[in-house]
């Protein structure tokens, strides 16, 4: 049973106490903070994956439907080249995707011998349930944290955010600078 954020943190266990070291100092917080922020394993990322879409969708269906959310409508070519598999490969794939309404094959506008694959709206519906999902555990999950920890965590999300973004525009500055 979730907690209340109101109760008081002696009725839980006490959060793992991180102070910067003279000796470490901020790289000492740096490696600790990135050892928490990546830690996962393949067998939680597979069990959150099966959590998320209980189990109805393969990881190739999901690669698939990432693939065409990203990129748009792609030639069979191409899909299976970002796959990595053959073209009669994608083909099966693709079938088995459209038998459960998730893509379909539509000629492309500017020569309609190309074919393409295209995420239906039923595709796009199942980020909509994973994310509809993440967000509920991750609510779930917030509830055992105290209104200090909540702020902190905000706060501190929000920085890695802002900094995410200053990130990103150097990055795109020193492209466009080439």
């Amino acid at each position: 049973m979730p907690l209340n954020i109101s109760e008081s943190r002696s009725s839980r266990e006490p959060a793992p106490r991180v102070v910067a070291r003279r000796d470490g100092g901020r790289r000492q917080l740096l490696d600790e903070l990135t050892a928490e922020l990546t830690s996962w394993s393949p067998r939680e990322f597979i069990g959150a994956f099966h959590r998320l879409h209980h189990g109805s969708l393969s990881l190739t269906h999901l690669n698939v439907l990432t693939l065409l959310e990203a990129d748009g409508p792609m030639p069979m070519g191409r899909l299976a080249e970002a796959l990595d598999v053959s073209v009669a490969s994608v083909s099966g794939i693709v079938a088995r995707m459209e038998t459960r309404g998730l893509v379909e094959r539509v000629h492309a506008e500017h020569d309609r011998r190309m074919v393409l694959v295209r995420q239906t709206a039923a595709g796009a519906d199942v980020f909509r349930a994973i994310d509809d999902d993440r967000r509920a555990a991750l609510q779930r999950l917030l509830t055992h944290l105290s209104d200090d920890e909540l702020a902190g965590f905000l706060a501190g999300h929000r920085a890695l955010r802002s900094a995410r973004a200053a990130e990103l525009r150097g990055h795109r500055e020193e492209t466009a600078a080439r």
